[in-house]
């Protein structure tokens, strides 16, 4: 109970201490907001930095980090915030109080150290996400970016009372180099939430360079905003609100979509600056203070320029190739278009028939079809206009030239593909073979009349990239149907083989009740007999010794039944001749316990493998039994057994009246023997004809 004393405690002194720094720094964020309130009352004539600019800077910092405070998974990430938020509302009052009485030197100083710890402040905030915390190296460089920032502020102090720019300039882009580069790091080891944090993150980010981009181009051609750190703060603006929009879970989808629109914003805007900037850098001065309005209506306009065109850039591309084409697409966009199709969940016929609308439309074509096939056949599976089916076939020798032909017109059609040519009267075609690896799998036929236009080489290059990709489109078509075949050939032999196994259990559980079956009625039965005989034998043997001597007698006889029955039994579950003497005697045997007359042909000299001779046996003796139920009474067998082609091949045959095949394979011993020959590679074939006999014949393929 002490030890859990002690950790409550623990606990409660730890809730404490963060409580007390919860509260420190709500009371940080309002002291920051205050003093940039102050400071913009109190500077009302602007003084070096914009006030109210400043006061916006701070408070959104302060209150993106006082919400993030609350939330407990984000308390580090709202102390960043509320740190940089009191640099912000530091540098603003300490701007306001800096030529103001006698503590000018002392407001320097900490201008100069605020301002230029904010780029520092900044990379600590970057190299913290998405939860606040560093790690590694990262904490290595936020130390060195605050001694900078310290030595940075120094510097500036010495040349009071100017304020130059270039030192924060250096260090806020050394700041955004190394801090976005720890973004991207970061993003790319993110997973799940934390992912999806991240590219809130990254929005926030080309927001912000979106905002820097726009100020420093008005900066450069207006003068306004006057000031560039000014400029560099309030593009920190998007950063915070970032923070917040990442754990917002009704914009969880959005991220992705935003990011790509505003990274597009955020290129126009350095296009569109770029371009600005070269040409008053050409004039070698900035305009005039009665330029700027000028300046700023035509940057306005380049903007909504921009904006239109990019909207309506597709409308105008389809309107120029109505104009040169007659077709809302170009040939050139034939290809591309039936690539970005194929990626889509669209049925093989409805894209086939898709393609050659297209195609006809974009080369200007009078019809055009595309042939598919395999083996030398091909059908007409798609054309425009619509053709009745149509089917051509080709020899080896036909299929092999084609598939190595190019582009082939009418005179190349007329040797090796005449029959294209029916109904076609003069019309002008192009055929291009569909082929891979040496494949033909179709062909692409396009046709003009004899008046049109000829087939140039834009023309052609389309139809030779077409098929090309036909060709690849077609084969994995093909290779996709084989892997269905063999998909559905598995699973049916993974049906057969669990049914094979059903049914290997069931026959073991029969041979089981067998056997206990044969035990009881026919062993059980003669050693019950024996002993009641025997009893008899001890009750005659004083009184009556010959009546004793012909019980003796009959016992005799009764055991030899038993060994008799005994050895049968034996035999049906494993004969022992076959394991001492191999298939020759012990099918020899088989056949004299065999009701029919049997013949056996088996050579005697050769043994094999446990369970090749077993499978050979055990089927011919199913084999017989069969027969003698079916074959009749005056029938024969004939058992055979040879070596062929490196297999083992038996032959059970009778003279019988035959039967139907068909059902004899459906029987439940012929899928017995089966199963046993196919569980060795083998393999059962029955050849019977009503009146002819029938024949039992395995296959059993010898190992080594």
């Amino acid at each position: 109970m002490a030890a859990a004393a002690n950790r409550a405690g623990q606990e409660g002194a730890a809730a404490s201490a963060a409580s007390v720094w919860r509260v420190t720094y709500l009371l940080l964020a309002l002291l920051s907001v205050a003093a940039a309130l102050v400071a913009a009352v109190y500077d009302r004539d602007g003084g070096a930095v914009g006030g109210l600019a400043w006061v916006c800077i701070t408070l959104v910092w302060a209150t993106a980090g006082v919400v993030l405070l609350r939330r407990q998974d984000c308390e580090r990430l709202g102390m960043l915030a509320i740190w940089f938020s009191l640099l912000t509302g530091t540098a603003s009052l300490a701007a306001a109080l800096v030529d103001r009485g006698p503590a000018g030197d002392a407001s320097a100083l900490v201008l100069a150290l605020a301002i230029s710890l904010l780029p520092a402040a900044m990379l600590h905030v970057l190299l913290a996400l998405p939860a606040g915390q560093l790690a590694g190296d990262r904490t290595r460089k936020v130390m060195a970016g605050y001694l900078i920032g310290g030595g940075v502020g120094v510097f500036l102090w010495t040349q009071r009372p100017s304020l130059p720019a270039w030192p924060i300039v250096v260090e806020a882009a050394l700041a955004a180099g190394v801090g976005v580069n720890g973004v991207v790091s970061r993003n790319r080891l993110a997973r799940g939430t934390e992912r999806r944090q991240m590219r809130w993150i990254a929005v926030s980010l080309a927001a912000a360079l979106e905002v820097l981009l726009v100020g420093l181009t008005l900066h450069v051609l207006l003068g306004w905003p006057a000031g560039l750190l000014q400029i560099a703060a309030a593009a920190t603006i998007p950063i915070p609100l970032g923070f917040l929009l990442e754990r917002s879970r009704r914009l969880q989808g959005s991220a992705d979509r935003l990011l790509v629109h505003t990274i597009s914003l955020a290129g126009l805007t350095a296009i569109v600056a770029g371009v600005y900037l070269l040409v008053v850098g050409l004039l070698g001065h900035g305009p005039t203070h009665t330029q700027r309005t000028l300046v700023l209506l035509s940057i306005v306009a380049a903007v909504i320029s921009a904006v239109i065109y990019r909207s309506s850039s597709k409308r105008l591309t389809m309107f120029a190739n109505r104009v040169m084409h007659g077709s809302p697409q170009s040939p050139a966009e034939v290809v591309p278009g039936f690539g970005a199709n194929l990626s889509r969940a669209v049925p093989l016929e409805e894209l086939l028939q898709q393609l050659a609308e297209s195609l006809r439309s974009a080369l200007a074509l009078d019809a055009a079809e595309i042939w598919t096939g395999s083996s030398g056949m091909l059908d007409c599976v798609a054309s425009d206009p619509e053709r009745d089916p149509a089917w051509l076939r080709l020899t080896a020798e036909e299929e092999s030239v084609v598939a190595g032909a190019g582009i082939a017109g009418p005179a190349w059609v007329t040797v090796w593909l005449p029959e294209l040519l029916t109904d076609r009267n003069d019309a002008v075609i192009r055929v291009a073979p569909i082929a891979q690896s040496g494949e033909l799998l179709g062909l692409l036929v396009v046709e003009r009349s004899s008046g049109g236009d000829p087939f140039d080489e834009p023309a052609e290059t389309t139809l030779a990239e077409l098929a090309r990709r036909l060709g690849t489109v077609l084969h994995n078509v093909q290779l996709d149907s084989r892997l269905q075949a063999s998909l559905a050939e598995l699973r049916r032999q993974a049906e057969e083989l669990r049914r094979s196994r059903a049914r290997v259990v069931a026959a073991a559980d029969a041979e089981r009740q067998r056997i206990e079956r044969d035990l009881h009625d026919g062993a059980q039965q003669h050693l019950v007999a024996l002993e009641a005989n025997l009893g008899a034998v001890q009750a005659l043997i004083d009184s009556d010794q010959a009546r004793a001597r012909a019980v003796l007698d009959e016992l005799r006889v009764a055991v030899r039944e038993a060994m008799r029955d005994f050895r049968d039994l034996a035999h049906g579950i494993y004969p022992p001749l076959l394991q001492d003497r191999g298939l020759s005697e012990a099918l020899a045997n088989a056949a004299r316990r065999t009701p029919m007359p049997t013949r056996v042909d088996v050579p005697a000299a050769r043994r094999y493998e446990p369970d090749i001779e077993a499978t050979v046996y055990f089927c011919c003796v199913e084999a017989l039994q069969n027969a003698s139920k079916h074959a009749g009474a005056s029938a024969r067998a004939t058992i055979g057994l040879c070596e062929r082609e490196g297999a083992l091949l038996f032959e059970v045959a009778d003279d019988g009246p035959g039967l139907d095949p068909a059902q004899a394979v459906s029987g439940v011993g012929m899928t017995s023997m089966r199963d046993r020959l196919e569980a060795i590679g083998g393999d059962l074939r029955i050849e019977s004809t009503p009146g002819a006999g029938t024949r039992v014949l395995g296959t059993i393929p010898l190992r080594g």
